[in-house]
């Protein structure tokens, strides 16, 4: 009787002693969640969103933040083709991929549309191609990721790092050497910053507002910036001229006068600035088109005049 008891004895001792150096290790799975709650307070970033619902793919077949997350970090940048303020972005973008994608940069492209025109995959392909852009594209024609990250702007990029987290992010032109710099922070690469031959807005001085033609944004005619002579056709997003020799007639301070334009057949256009002609032009392709490229900034009247009907003229941006 006495052995059974010592024996139950030492086999409790043998127990209690387990069960406290059980006690004693650490709660991984605590730990982990504390880890990760610790790195977000840490950071005190968003995490990024994943693409959504991406509706067409140029330069892959297939892309997910996901399978970047711990390998790459992220430029997401939305843009639209036939922005100009996007156009201008655009050498800078290309720069950085060929300077830092050995090092570990991956851009992603969201392109996502202004106009119906820039849901065409065909004409988002070749507005790819036309400005040599070799990283990632995908299509958000239902702006689904564009409401993800809660956006409203044409060009905005995000800065993702490698865990994931969205720690810069910079509204519209500008601001390069400073996201580059945070490119080589987050890269551990430090060196020069690029400087290609982009195209320069004018800096201080009054540049006309982007104008658009279609009447679901034609807040500026009221501003009589803008007039249509002749017989045209108002759509939600276009202004067509429906006969020969119809004209817009626009008063303008800048540079640089921009038209996104199409038509289903050619239309040449003639351009009068100041009551004196300046170039004829054909349109077609649905576009940005440059009607006015001058180095000296002034204030002027500019006359468009399409020589057969068809054109749709959809907005004016200066620079």
């Amino acid at each position: 009787m006495q052995k059974k008891i010592i024996l139950g004895l030492a086999l409790a001792a043998i127990a209690g002693t387990i069960y406290y150096f059980e006690t004693m290790k650490p709660d991984r799975s605590r730990n982990i969640a504390n880890s990760e709650i610790e790195t977000s307070v840490s950071k005190n970033y968003p995490r990024a969103r994943e693409l959504v619902s991406p509706e067409g793919f140029i330069n892959t077949d297939n892309i997910t933040l996901a399978e970047l997350v711990g390998k790459k970090v992220i430029l997401v940048d939305f843009w639209t083709y036939s922005c100009i303020n996007c156009q201008r972005t655009q050498p800078y973008l290309n720069a950085w991929y060929d300077k830092y994608r050995a090092a570990g940069l991956e851009i992603i492209g969201v392109h996502t549309p202004e106009f119906e025109f820039e849901k065409n995959y065909e004409n988002v392909k070749r507005a790819v191609e036309k400005a040599g852009i070799k990283y990632p594209v995908v299509q958000d024609n239902d702006y689904a990721t564009w409401q993800a990250y809660g956006n409203r702007y044409w060009p905005r990029k995000y800065l993702i790092d490698i865990d994931g987290y969205i720690v810069y992010d910079h509204i519209g032109e500008g601001a390069y050497e400073e996201t580059e710099r945070k490119i080589q922070e987050l890269l551990k690469a430090p060196g020069d910053v690029s400087r290609p031959e982009a195209i320069t807005a004018t800096q201080g001085m009054p540049l006309t507002p982007e104008i658009y033609l279609g009447s679901l944004r034609n807040a500026n005619f009221l501003e009589k910036l803008v007039y249509l002579e002749g017989n045209w056709k108002i759509t939600a997003e276009y202004a067509e001229n429906l006969e020969a020799n119809s004209k817009i007639r626009l008063r303008y301070q800048a540079k640089k006068v921009y038209m996104v334009a199409s038509a289903d057949r050619e239309v040449t256009v003639k351009i009068l600035r100041d009551g004196v002609f300046y170039k004829a032009l054909t349109i077609q392709a649905d576009e940005l088109y440059i009607l006015i490229d001058e180095s000296a900034y002034g204030e002027h009247t500019l006359e468009i005049i399409p020589q057969t009907p068809g054109l749709r003229a959809f907005a004016f941006t200066f620079g």
